[in-house]
């Protein structure tokens, strides 16, 4: 009789102790994580010949603080989306399938450069992967 009222009270604690959500954000480094990882992938585009011509005219600094904006966005952190939309930001770029799968590797390589276990890395991907329409050939 004992053992089923233990087991009742601790049901009933478990269903009144409040559940904290898993956040994006936090499991990859909230705000600095995230500047990490953006500055890690603009430096593997730097090196990516397949896509670096891209951004040669782009002001760098704006960019990082751009994407940082975005994936805290994407990711369930406290900032809030600013700017042009996706499809405005790259209208007349006409990049391809190739050119969004190349960054996207570029992204992965600064997420394991980070140590991003790649479950929070698919995470990622996932919120970012409906974007693809709003990028390629604009």
């Amino acid at each position: 009789m004992r053992v089923w009222l233990l087991i009742g009270l601790l049901l009933s604690a478990c269903a009144q102790t409040p559940q904290r959500p898993d956040s994006l954000y936090q499991a990859l480094g909230e705000q600095a994580g995230l500047t990490r990882i953006v500055e890690g992938m603009l430096l593997n585009i730097a090196k990516d010949p397949r896509i670096v011509g891209h951004f040669a005219n782009v002001d760098i600094t704006l960019l990082r603080d751009k994407l940082v904006q975005q994936f805290c966005v994407e990711t369930g952190g406290p900032c809030q989306p600013s700017g042009d939309s996706m499809e405005e930001v790259h209208k007349g770029l006409h990049l391809t399938r190739s050119d969004f799968n190349a960054l996207l590797e570029d992204l992965i390589a600064a997420m394991e450069a980070q140590g991003v276990p790649v479950p929070t890395q698919n995470r990622l991907l996932a919120r970012l992967a409906p974007m693809r329409g709003q990028i390629i050939e604009r």
